[in-house]
């Protein structure tokens, strides 16, 4: 399975995709995640399971587009 997933950080959220959701997400707590690094603490908001790596990158790009942050307003939040 990958996992899109969405952490609130002190300064906003960041949506990212991995195939291992717990190593991922405990990588960004630790701070071992650039992206990341200077917008702790964070945490786990939301996340979906997708059985198609495709797919799952395409629904990530697609939360990250302008639409997709008013779907998650709408929809997750």
């Amino acid at each position: 399975m990958y996992y899109v997933y969405s952490l609130k950080c002190k300064d906003g959220y960041y949506v990212g995709c991995s195939d291992d959701l717990k190593e991922r997400v405990g990588r960004h707590i630790k701070g071992h995640v650039p992206a990341t690094e200077n917008r702790l603490p964070i945490i786990l908001d939301f996340y979906v399971a997708i059985s198609d790596k495709y797919k799952a990158f395409e629904f990530e790009k697609y939360l990250k587009s302008g639409s997709g942050r008013a779907f998650i307003k709408k929809h997750l939040l």
